[in-house]
């Protein structure tokens, strides 16, 4: 296989866009070369991603779920839900007028309000290690977590809440 065929194969399931912006798209085809994306992802630098905590991909929607008469969950229900965590937030830091919520924690308090389950904290540190993540990206993962557990309700951070701000990192892919 030739190594412009080993590159293409590692950019398939890439979260990033390309130049043209169709990159993965199923229904446009990308026309970008592989050195276009790869130079195009390179672009953005590690330190900037590592700022931002949630990275999603939103595929394109398909017509018939765009008709489709079944609802998601109502914006009210939603509403209720993020009001109970930053109620659940403003306990946590009562008397430490600072913080506000959990993205205002810096390292010691995320020592003391983000506490975890084994396996959540076992599920942590071998993403660490896998990803080679930075210490910013290792706060922002329990900074996360900790408020995913508190739309959940819950009171130490659960392994499904740790896997769930772990998937929201962005996954470069190696070139």
């Amino acid at each position: 296989m030739s190594n412009e065929r080993v590159l293409d194969k590692k950019f398939e399931d890439c979260e990033y866009p390309c130049p043209c912006g169709y990159h993965g798209d199923p229904v446009h085809e990308c026309r970008c070369s592989t050195n276009a994306i790869r130079k195009y992802q390179q672009s953005i630098s590690g330190p900037l991603l590592d700022r931002i905590d949630i990275h999603i991909e939103v595929p394109r929607v398909d017509y018939d779920k765009l008709t489709d008469d079944r609802r998601g969950e109502p914006s009210s229900a939603i509403r209720k839900r993020v009001e109970t965590a930053r109620q659940r937030q403003r306990e946590r830091f009562t008397g430490l007028p600072h913080l506000h919520a959990n993205s205002d924690m810096g390292a010691s308090e995320i020592r003391d309000f983000c506490q975890m389950f084994p396996e959540a904290e076992r599920l942590l540190n071998t993403t660490l290690r896998q990803m080679h993540l930075s210490a910013r990206a290792y706060h922002r993962i329990l900074k996360l977590a900790r408020t995913i557990g508190d739309l959940a309700g819950h009171e130490r951070i659960e392994v499904v809440d740790m896997a769930e701000a772990i998937q929201y990192r962005p996954r470069r892919v190696g070139v």
